[in-house]
């Protein structure tokens, strides 16, 4: 299974793709997609959305995952955070990639084991159970292989948790 991670937003969006086998995990790419701060807000989407789509068509994953939108003191960044998770859903969307949205506790939850997990500790941890040779930077890029590291653990319970709610066919 691929998953690909995504921490969404307008000016930097993290990405991380990992691959579970046999229950292992493995990093497969990360980083940080940039649109230009000079460019309209339909161009900065645009680029966003073109980004995305090449890294979709790179890794054809399994599922996509995206931390949701924290909503804070600043109401205008969460319209721009909803604008990029919009493009991201939607190049998913054209591709019939499955989608999921974590929070931020939840993601800390997967990666730590406490939703209140301080940045510093999911970088570390990011790294441990991805065995990488370095911290993952920048934060983005580690948040966002959280995130797919956080899809990648739930995926397989979410299917047993279906499989075992599903009505029985057979006849009795």
């Amino acid at each position: 299974m691929i998953v690909v991670g995504i921490d969404p937003g307008i000016a930097n969006t993290g990405f991380g793709v990992v691959r579970r086998r046999a229950g292992r995990l493995v990093a497969l790419d990360g980083g940080v997609m940039r649109t230009r701060a000079e460019r309209s807000p339909e161009r900065r989407l645009a680029d966003l959305f073109a980004q995305i789509e090449e890294l979709l068509d790179r890794h054809a994953p399994d599922a996509l995952a995206l931390e949701a939108i924290y909503f804070g003191q600043n109401v205008r960044s969460a319209f721009a955070v909803g604008q990029a998770r919009g493009v991201v859903l939607m190049a998913a969307g054209r591709r019939s990639i499955p989608c999921e949205d974590y929070t931020p506790q939840q993601v800390k939850g997967a990666v730590c084991g406490s939703g209140r997990a301080p940045k510093e500790q999911v970088t570390r941890m990011v790294q441990s159970l991805l065995a990488l040779p370095e911290p993952p930077t920048p934060d983005h890029a580690a948040d966002a292989l959280a995130v797919a590291i956080c899809h990648a653990n739930h995926a397989p319970l979410r299917s047993a948790t279906l499989r075992a709610q599903a009505p029985d066919s057979r006849v009795a």
